[in-house]
């Protein structure tokens, strides 16, 4: 049996924290840029937890990077 590729796309998006949770970019940062605030950006632009529904898919695109 051969082993589970990951996921090229996922692996370059998501990376797993010490205590194991997933981190990655937030939405609402690549346009309309003029009306958000300068602290919503700053805020924008820094990586979040990814919700614990959406770790589960995103752990299963990275099997030998994030664990089961």
């Amino acid at each position: 049996m051969s082993k589970m590729k990951t996921h090229s796309g996922s692996k370059k998006r998501f990376h797993k924290t010490a205590g194991g949770k997933l981190r990655g970019r937030r939405a609402n940062r690549s346009h309309i840029l003029e009306k958000k605030s300068p602290k919503r950006k700053r805020r924008l632009g820094r990586p979040s937890e990814i919700s614990q529904s959406d770790a589960e898919r995103v752990r299963g695109l990275l099997p030998g990077k994030a664990g089961r």
